[in-house]
């Protein structure tokens, strides 16, 4: 089974530089505490990095 990853945006997006915010827009989060769920691969992986103070993140099997 493919293995994905189910982001939750913890963290306000206010008073962020601009590169974190497209980073979050572009994991698919708008609002706080929205959870979403991408694929397991190295862009997301990165992306994830970037934000991870604004971010939880859980390993599922999907």
């Amino acid at each position: 089974m493919a293995k994905k990853l189910e982001i939750t945006l913890t963290r306000s997006l206010i008073g962020r530089p601009e590169d974190q915010r497209v980073t979050v827009k572009t994991l698919g989060l708008r609002k706080m505490h929205q959870t979403v769920v991408q694929e397991d691969n190295e862009p997301m992986r990165g992306m994830v990095k970037k934000v991870s103070h604004l971010v939880t993140v859980n390993e599922i099997d999907a």
